[in-house]
């Protein structure tokens, strides 16, 4: 059993920037790799971004890349968004999700466990 818990969302102007936090519990963290997702009311979750097991391979979605940018730091079992410049469009709950040794999933159905989200807000 995987225990994720995200934290850092918050309100900010559009423009701002936002770091995200997962931190990981029940499994080898470095044996992971890590996803985030958000969904927006009324819309399905969608795919952000990715960082691979082995640490060194992020993947992004178009609509992010070049704004976001995924980290981890294994030794604290945790890992990062860095959301900038931001937009009101980027509104929603964002997740982390956890899959086993995977090498870039990008769809709902391809992780294992699931945090419980938290809310990002970006004001216009």
């Amino acid at each position: 059993q995987v225990q994720l818990v995200e934290s850092g969302g918050g309100l900010v102007q559009a423009g701002g920037s936002l770091r995200l936090s997962c931190a990981a519990s029940g499994r080898t963290f470095s044996e992971s790799t890590m996803g985030w997702f958000r969904q927006a009311p009324g819309k399905e979750r969608e795919f952000v971004g990715a960082i691979m097991w082995t640490g060194g391979t992020t993947g992004y979605s178009d609509s992010v890349k070049g704004r976001f940018t995924i980290s981890r730091d294994n030794a604290k079992n945790t890992a990062y968004l860095q959301m900038n410049s931001l937009k009101p469009e980027d509104t929603a709950v964002y997740y982390c999700a956890s899959k086993e040794r995977t090498w870039y999933p990008n769809r709902v159905a391809d992780y294992d466990y699931w945090g419980q989200g938290t809310q990002v807000t970006v004001s216009s």
